[in-house]
């Protein structure tokens, strides 16, 4: 059975590939909610944006319906390489397959997401996920 996206990759690799891969994108798929209070990636150091698409809204958790075009529209090119990121890299990979179903050729999953698991104290960012891993990120 073929993978349904092309594969998962950790934060650290997604930051070499983008700094490598000049066509390469981001795409944070978190609620809006998440990107103001939580924070998000920054990537300015590689010349380059995150690209904001929810995968779920909130409060309610409805799946974008406009994924696939408002993901078109940030890579119009079916080879683009997609890199996408959520809490904990369980949206992110939901996203990586509808992109591959939409025609995509180079989706990844970023593992650990943004936040990655809890510490003993509950808390996230502290010990993996993009925040974890210690990659720039803005509040």
């Amino acid at each position: 059975m073929s993978k349904q996206y092309k594969g998962d990759i950790t934060p650290q690799e997604t930051w070499k590939n983008l700094s490598d891969n000049q066509n390469s994108i981001l795409v944070d798929v978190r609620t809006f909610a998440e990107w103001k209070l939580v924070g998000v990636p920054n990537i300015s150091e590689l010349s380059k944006q995150p690209h904001f698409i929810e995968w779920v809204d909130f409060p309610d958790g409805h799946i974008n319906e406009n994924f696939a075009k408002q993901l078109h529209s940030v890579a119009p090119s079916l080879d683009t390489p997609i890199y996408f990121l959520c809490r904990t890299g369980v949206r992110s990979i939901a996203a990586a397959i509808k992109a591959t179903e939409s025609g995509y050729t180079h989706c990844y999953n970023i593992l650990e997401g943004f936040e990655g698991k809890q510490d003993e104290a509950g808390h996230r960012g502290k010990v993996s996920g993009w925040q974890g891993r210690n990659l720039p990120w803005n509040h």
